[in-house]
C-alpha cells in the first residue's frame, strides 16, 4: 500500500516541477507567512507557471529568520529566501517567470553555521513535507515501519528492538523507551493504552509543538507500532489547547490515516486494531508528570497519583498504559526502519541518537535544533546559536526549563548527556535551552522560574505546595534588598528539603534553579544581600538612578518623559533626579541620547 502511494506521487510529478515551500509552523505562521503562501500560489497561477507547486510545510528551523521560503528546483541546489514579505514573493515567483532584472536576495540556511552541526532524525520531514498531505509522508517512507512491525515482527521482537537501540525518553527523565515498553506487555488486560505525551509546558519550549505541526503521521505510526508491541488498541494524544494548529494538523492526519487503513481495524491485514483520538488540556504544567495527565484525561482535576502502583500496571482507566512524549514516537519509525546498530551511530553509548532543542534567550540565532547525544553545549550555543548578540558577554544557560539547572560558561564544553547535565546540577528536561547574557540577574532568573513553579503547583503534596512558595518569598525578599545571610541558609535547606520529600517531578526539580544558581552564582547572592546591590543592574528595587552632571546637555527630554516629574532642571543646564520621588520606570534611562543617566 506504501509503496503504491509513494509511485502515484512520483507519477504526479513534472520532470521540470519547482517545488516552492513556505514555513507554515506556529512561528512562521504569527511571522506572517499566511499571507506570503497565498501570494506565491495567485502569482503562480496568474502567470500561467503550472510547474510550480507551491506548498506550506512545517517549522524550517531557524525561527529568527522567518518567514522562509524555500525553492527546490531539479539538478540545483536548494534556495531559501528569509524575512519573506507578499512583495518579496512576488519577486521570487517574477524570477521565474523572467520578469526580474535583478535576483531577489536569498541565502543558503542548510550550507550555513546553522545546520553544519546538526543531525535531523526526529525532525527529518519537518519543513519539508506538507502536514496535511499524507501522501508526502508516504513517500518518504512514511508507515513503512508499520507495515514492518506488523507483517515480519512479533510484538517481542518489537520490543528487543527498541530496548536495543537505546533509545531513551525524550521528555525529560530518560528512562529506556524498550524497558518501559516491556513492563506494560506482560499485563493483562481487556484494554491497553498508548498515550502521547503533548502537553509542552515549559516556557520558551517548542519542540513537540513543531513535531506535530510539521510531521504528525510520524507520531501516529510510532503509536501504533507501540500499540502493537504492548497490546494496545487505543492511543490518546494530549496536547495543549493552546496549540491550534498543531490540534488542526493532528485531526486531519488521524482522519487521512484513517480512511486509508493505517489506523483502524486489520491495519495490513494483520489482524490488528488501532485507533486515535486526542485530548486536549487546559494549560496545567503538572499535567506534563503521566500521572496527573491520565487524571486529566479521566475527566478529573490533574494531580499526581501516589507510585506505585505504576502505569504499566495500573494507568488510564485503572488499565495497563504505556506513556512516551512526541519526540521519543517521533524517533522510533525510523529506528524499525533503520535499526539498532544504525540509531546506535549517532550520539553517546548512554545516550544513543539525537536531541532536540528549543534554542532561545541571549542567542542570535534562535530556533529549533537537533544534535547528536554527546554535542557539547558550546557547540550548540554559539556555533549553531551564533552566540550572544550585540557582542554581550555569555553568563549562563539553562537547560530543562523550569525544572532544569543554570550552567556558566565553565560548563561549556560540557556534552549534552542525561548524565552529564544531572552532575553539574542540570538535566536534559524535555529540551528548552535559554541562553542568558552578562545583563541578566541570577538571583530574579531563580525568582522567575520558581513562581512559574509555585503556580503550576496541583498543591497535592505539602512539601510543593508549601514549601516552593515559602522558597519564593525568600527570594523576592532578596530582590527588594531586604534579604539576610541567615535566609540565603533557609533557602538552600528549604530547596534541599523540597527536592528530596516532594511526591512527583515538578516538586523534585522545583529547586533545581535556586540550587544551580547558589552553586555557581553565590557571590550574586551575596551581593543583594550584603551590598543591596544587584550586580547585573536588573533588580528594581536595588537601582538608582543618576544623572552626569559633565554629559548632560540640558536637553530636557528625560524631564518630559519621567511619569512622576521627579527630574529638575532647566534648558541647557544639568539635571538632577529626586531620588525620594522616583519610581526607577528607566525611562530618563532610555531616552537619553548622552549616556548621562547612569544606572547604578
Amino acid at each position: 500500500m506504501r509503496d503504491e502511494f509513494a509511485k502515484s506521487l512520483d507519477s504526479d510529478k513534472k520532470e521540470d516541477e519547482v517545488r516552492i515551500v513556505v514555513g507554515m509552523a506556529t512561528c512562521g505562521i504569527s511571522a506572517g507567512a499566511r499571507p506570503v503562501l497565498d501570494t506565491l500560489i495567485e502569482e503562480a497561477k496568474l502567470k500561467n507557471l503550472s510547474n510550480i507547486k507551491v506548498v506550506q510545510t512545517g517549522c524550517i528551523g531557524m525561527c529568527v529568520y522567518e518567514p522562509i521560503v524555500e525553492v527546490y528546483e531539479p539538478n540545483k541546489e536548494k534556495v531559501t529566501y528569509t524575512h519573506v514579505d507578499t512583495e518579496k514573493a512576488k519577486k521570487i515567483i517574477d524570477e521565474f517567470a523572467q520578469k526580474t532584472e535583478e535576483p531577489v536576495e536569498s541565502t543558503s540556511l542548510m550550507d550555513g553555521d546553522f545546520y553544519k552541526k546538526q543531525k535531523r532524525i526526529a525532525l527529518r520531514n519537518c519543513g519539508f513535507i506538507d502536514p496535511e498531505n499524507i501522501n508526502e509522508y508516504i513517500a518518504r517512507d512514511g508507515y513503512a515501519a508499520l507495515g514492518k512491525a506488523l507483517t515480519e515482527m512479533t510484538p517481542d521482537e518489537v520490543i528487543k528492538h527498541m530496548k536495543d537501540s537505546g533509545l531513551r525518553g525524550r521528555g525529560g527523565a530518560g528512562f529506556p523507551t524498550g524497558v518501559k515498553w516491556g513492563f506494560t506487555a506482560p499485563n493483562k488486560a481487556d484494554q491497553k493504552y498508548i498515550i502521547c505525551n503533548a502537553d509542552e509546558g515549559d516556557p520558551g519550549a517548542f519542540m513537540d509543538r513543531s513535531v506535530l505541526e510539521g510531521d504528525p503521521h510520524a507520531v501516529l505510526e510510532a503509536m501504533a507500532i507501540a500499540g502493537y508491541a504492548i497490546g494496545a488498541t487505543k492511543g490518546y494524544i494530549y496536547v495543549r489547547a493552546e496549540y491550534p494548529v498543531a490540534v488542526k494538523r493532528l485531526e486531519i492526519a488521524i482522519k487521512q490515516a484513517t480512511e486509508l487503513g493505517l489506523l483502524g481495524k486489520n491495519i495490513f491485514n494483520s489482524g490488528f486494531d488501532f485507533e486515535i483520538e486526542t485530548r486536549l488540556g487546559a494549560g496545567a504544567f503538572v499535567c506534563g508528570e503521566e500521572t496527573a495527565l491520565m487524571q486529566s484525561i479521566e475527566g478529573k482535576r490533574g494531580m499526581s497519583r501516589v507510585k506505585p502502583p505504576f502505569p504499566a500496571v495500573k494507568g488510564l482507566w485503572g488499565k495497563p498504559s504505556c506513556i512516551n512524549n512526541v519526540e521519543t514516537l517521533a524517533n522510533i519509525p525510523q529506528i524499525i526502519n533503520g535499526g539498532p546498530k544504525w540509531f546506535r551511530s549517532f550520539g553517546t553509548e548512554k545516550s544513543p541518537g539525537t536531541k532536540v532543542f528549543a534554542l532561545g534567550g541571549k542567542v542570535v540565532n534562535t530556533g529549533l535544533v537537533e544534535v547528536p547525544m554527546g554535542t557539547t553545549l558550546r557547540e550548540v550555543i554559539y556555533d549553531i546559536g551564533g552566540g550572544c548578540p550585540d557582542g554581550k558577554e555569555f553568563k549562563a544557560v539553562q537547560t530543562g526549563g523550569p525544572s532544569g539547572g543554570c550552567l556558566t560558561k565553565d560548563h561549556l564544553d560540557t556534552p549534552i548527556e542525561y548524565e552529564t547535565l544531572m552532575a553539574v546540577g542540570s538535566m536534559m528536561g524535555s529540551g528548552g535551552m535559554i541562553v542568558m547574557d552578562e545583563d541578566n540577574c541570577m538571583v530574579d532568573i531563580a525568582r522567575f522560574f520558581l513562581e512559574f513553579t509555585v503556580d503550576e503547583s496541583c498543591g497535592k503534596c505539602t512539601p510543593c505546595r508549601v514549601g516552593t512558595k515559602r522558597m519564593l518569598s525568600i527570594l523576592e525578599k532578596i530582590t527588594e534588598g531586604k534579604g539576610t545571610m541567615e535566609d540565603l541558609d533557609e533557602l538552600e535547606s528549604l530547596a534541599i528539603s523540597v527536592k528530596d520529600s516532594s511526591l512527583c517531578g515538578l516538586g523534585q526539580t522545583a529547586p533545581n534553579p535556586v540550587l544551580s544558581t547558589l552553586r555557581y552564582f553565590r557571590d550574586e547572592y551575596i551581593a543583594h544581600v550584603v551590598d543591596k546591590k544587584c550586580p547585573s543592574k536588573h533588580c528594581k528595587a536595588l537601582l538608582t538612578y543618576e544623572i552626569d552632571k559633565d554629559k548632560c546637555t540640558g536637553c530636557t527630554l528625560c524631564a518630559r518623559k519621567c511619569p512622576v516629574k521627579c527630574i529638575d532642571g532647566t534648558v541647557k543646564n544639568p539635571h538632577v533626579i529626586n531620588q525620594e520621588a522616583c519610581i526607577k520606570c528607566g525611562n530618563c534611562y532610555s531616552v537619553c541620547r548622552f549616556d548621562a543617566v547612569q544606572k547604578n
